[in-house]
């Protein structure tokens, strides 16, 4: 027999080493059977109680907990080990909160020590201490950024004075320049882990306090720069976010990297170039391409389809149909689901009988049932959301071959609106344009 692990971790097992020592060990062959005090102690949630007793279990080792009196080698009903895991993962939820109650008051009295530095300064007796070297970096960032270069140059300027000593993405040239603790300042909590086990951080938009502090530490850059660094921030996200004025934009999209192509004119004459390679040739090896030719491209589409979309879309919908039907009545995932919705229920009389006998007070019963109840309600909507995948394409096919039907002529020149109704995007691959129609539908066209 083998002790394993205090139960004074968090709520991961990830997180528990002896535990998983103990797991090993097992897996080795070097254990028979285990003892615990109680499931809180085995278990910090409901998934990690299951999934270890099962594979205990597999290997023909029994789990005797002391403190509930249950003993895996007797127990024939694994929902009093959902149910008792649950009552695991509550305390272990509670632990969890109180430790962030006690963050979340140090923030707010001023005194919560930074967990990681970032560049620029070290972390000395819980406080940022300036790094000199890499200060240096910073401040040219932001002088370079406030002198008028872009993000993008800017990060490439950098790792080329600075490669041997640091290598930066847009995405860290993002949050070196609006980070305020260049400034000696600190905001608290940025991000926030939600009150869901097993949930990772997110970027907290508004859903938490945050604590703004003055002076926490030396400043590396002067507030000057920094506010002006944030109004030209500002400034070209407005720029950026403008309503769209043609319709190709964030249309087209470059078959060698992935970026759309932006609008450009030369002599009075309007081309559309793929962003990487109109900020660097070396970057991207796209050619650019004219309006005119993809106007034309799509008029010679549209008048294709219009001569031939019965052909070209009545055996589509017919074989959705027949797939629609065979899928609501007989679909493998479909019966899947079902079945398990079935053991839900079957879980909501024993979690019922349990309560009638006793062994759930009424606060667990309707936290158990709701959790069940909530469970179902999921499942019957994977069920919805799988009837009704192949239904919003065969809608959609419907949509088009209602739209020709009711078009009385050929395209002739070039109709931005129909272009926006029938056109999702365009993947540019050289001199062919392949067009994506609503409904998933591509189509190739020359230029």
């Amino acid at each position: 027999m083998t002790a394993a692990d205090e139960g004074i971790t968090g709520t991961s097992t990830e997180k528990r080493p002896e535990f998983l020592r103990l797991i090993d060990d097992c897996r080795k062959g070097k254990i028979d059977r285990v003892y615990t005090k109680s499931i809180s102690r085995f278990a910090r949630n409901t998934r990690d109680c299951l999934k270890n007793i099962r594979e205990l279990s597999s290997l023909g080792i029994t789990v005797m907990f002391e403190k509930e009196n249950i003993d895996t080698a007797n127990i024939n009903d694994e929902l009093m080990i959902t149910i008792m895991g649950g009552l695991a993962q509550e305390e272990s939820t509670s632990i969890s909160q109180n430790i962030k109650w006690s963050f979340r008051r140090k923030m707010k009295n001023g005194t919560f020590s930074p967990i990681c530095a970032p560049l620029g300064y070290r972390l000395k007796n819980k406080t940022l201490v300036i790094e000199d070297c890499e200060a240096e970096i910073i401040k040219d960032i932001f002088q370079q950024y406030v002198n008028g270069c872009g993000i993008s140059r800017t990060a490439e300027y950098i790792n080329k004075k600075y490669g041997d000593t640091v290598n930066i993405s847009y995405s860290t040239m993002r949050y070196i320049l609006r980070n305020e603790k260049y400034i000696g300042d600190s905001l608290l909590q940025k991000f926030y882990t939600p009150d869901i086990m097993g949930a990772e951080k997110i970027e907290n938009k508004g859903e938490k306090d945050m604590y703004y502090i003055e002076n926490t530490h030396q400043p590396i850059i002067t507030r000057e720069t920094f506010e002006t660094a944030q109004a030209l921030r500002r400034e070209r996200f407005i720029s950026k976010s403008e309503p769209v004025k043609y319709p190709f934009t964030r249309k087209l999209e470059c078959s060698l990297c992935g970026n759309h192509f932006q609008r450009k004119v030369c002599r009075n004459k309007y081309y559309w170039v793929c962003q990487k390679h109109d900020y660097s040739a070396s970057l991207c090896e796209s050619n650019k391409i004219t309006e005119k030719s993809i106007n034309e491209a799509f008029i010679r589409l549209f008048n294709k389809i219009y001569f031939n979309y019965t052909e070209l879309f009545l055996p589509i919908q017919e074989s959705l149909q027949e797939m629609i039907v065979k899928q609501t009545t007989g679909s493998k995932d479909i019966i899947e689901l079902r079945r398990s919705i079935l053991q839900l229920k079957e879980q909501l009389k024993v979690i019922a009988t349990l309560h009638t006998k006793g062994f759930l007070n009424e606060a667990k019963y309707k936290e158990q049932s709701n959790e069940v109840n909530s469970r179902i309600k999921k499942l019957n909507k994977d069920i919805r959301l799988l009837s009704q995948s192949d239904d919003t394409t065969l809608k959609d096919i419907e949509i088009l071959i209602d739209h020709f039907e009711k078009r009385e002529n050929i395209m002739i020149e070039f109709e931005p609106q129909e272009f926006g109704f029938l056109i999702d995007k365009i993947v540019v691959k050289d001199s062919i344009l392949e067009f994506y129609v609503i409904g998933g539908i591509n189509f190739k066209e020359i230029i």
